[in-house]
């Protein structure tokens, strides 16, 4: 008489001791999978951490004023982002609201001179 084993029943003996062999053990392939998805998902964490970064400050703490520093004013800013006209007001990258191109904060950056 031939007996013959059905075709899962190893793989049922195989799952029966995986889950009383105790404690998982961290695989190096589990190890690598892990890698692989945190490098992929590395570009959407990062965009999150900029996008939540780009909040603004008052011009109460960046100390904001309408008028020139010394010399130095909103219009020779880098962070300064110009109006429709050479006169309007624009913003800023670093200080929330509507700012003057005459005016001054310490945020100042005096832009680069020609290359």
């Amino acid at each position: 008489m031939i007996h013959s084993k059905p075709a899962n029943a190893g793989r049922a003996c195989a799952d029966a001791r995986d889950e009383s062999a105790g404690p998982r053990t961290t695989t190096r392939r589990t190890l690598l999978k892990s890698a692989a998805l945190l490098a992929a998902a590395f570009p959407w964490l990062a965009a999150a951490g900029i996008a939540m970064a780009q909040a603004k400050a008052s011009k109460a703490s960046m100390k904001y004023q309408d008028k020139p520093n010394g010399g130095k004013d909103c219009e020779s800013c880098l962070q300064f982002v110009p109006g429709p006209s050479r006169t309007a007001n624009g913003t800023c990258k670093v200080v929330e609201g509507a700012i003057s191109p005459r005016g001054w904060c310490t945020a100042f950056v005096a832009m680069p001179t020609g290359k």
